[in-house]
């Protein structure tokens, strides 16, 4: 009787197991292929190994975030600045892909900061420093190609991600404050760096002079 206890526990045991693998065991699996597009499931994603996918879900959610905020907006309200030290949505929408170039650069090159061609600086420093020289020269741009420049610039960050494994988000330098600072956080600073920007977005939209709002 015992053996047929201890034979049937086995038997209740190997089935329960089998059942949980077939509903739970290829959940990364069915994640990545069936709910790829799925911005509210954050996970592995097809392509990706399993960090860098749940990382690059993140920082989707939060670009489709901003990109929805900003998507309706004129010239003249991109333009807009509340007062004059204050930057345009405009500039912060070219501020963007800037702060992301230059972390591929650091990243993915591994190239120290700051040490990239002049070429790449005369692109990228101004929307990237912001302050008074964008703002008196980042005007004039449309949503349209705003959004380009930043689809563009995520499109190579996806691209360096899907050939890199988990362990490239856990090499370190010296970095924030001088202390050791890995790559996953630098790339987290760049999502939560999209969202302080889409918070002062919106804040800037609810106050578009009546001339120029969407009302």
């Amino acid at each position: 009787m015992k053996n047929r206890r201890a034979f049937l526990k086995r038997s209740t045991l190997v089935i329960a197991g089998a059942m949980a693998t077939s509903l739970y065991g290829n959940s990364k699996t069915n994640l990545a292929s069936s709910e790829e597009d799925n911005l509210y499931i954050i996970g592995p994603r097809k392509g990706y190994t399993e960090e860098i996918g749940a990382l690059l879900y993140t920082m989707t959610m939060m670009h489709k975030w901003l990109i929805n905020s900003v998507k309706d907006l004129s010239v003249e309200q991109l333009d807009f600045q509340i007062d004059e030290k204050s930057n345009s949505i405009g500039a912060m929408l070219l501020h963007l892909p800037a702060t992301e170039r230059y972390y591929q650069l650091n990243t993915s090159d591994e190239m120290t900061w700051d040490s990239w061609s002049d070429s790449i600086k005369d692109e990228w420093d101004i929307p990237m420093n912001l302050g008074e020289n964008s703002r008196d020269i980042i005007k004039g741009h449309t949503i349209d190609s705003s959004s380009s420049k930043l689809k563009e610039v995520r499109e190579v960050t996806k691209k360096e991600f899907a050939k890199r494994g988990d362990s490239w988000l856990m090499k370190s330098e010296l970095f924030f404050e001088d202390k050791p600072t890995n790559n996953y956080c630098k790339w987290f600073h760049v999502c939560e760096h999209e969202s302080n920007h889409t918070g002062q977005i919106k804040f800037i939209s609810k106050r578009f002079p009546v001339e120029i709002s969407l009302n």
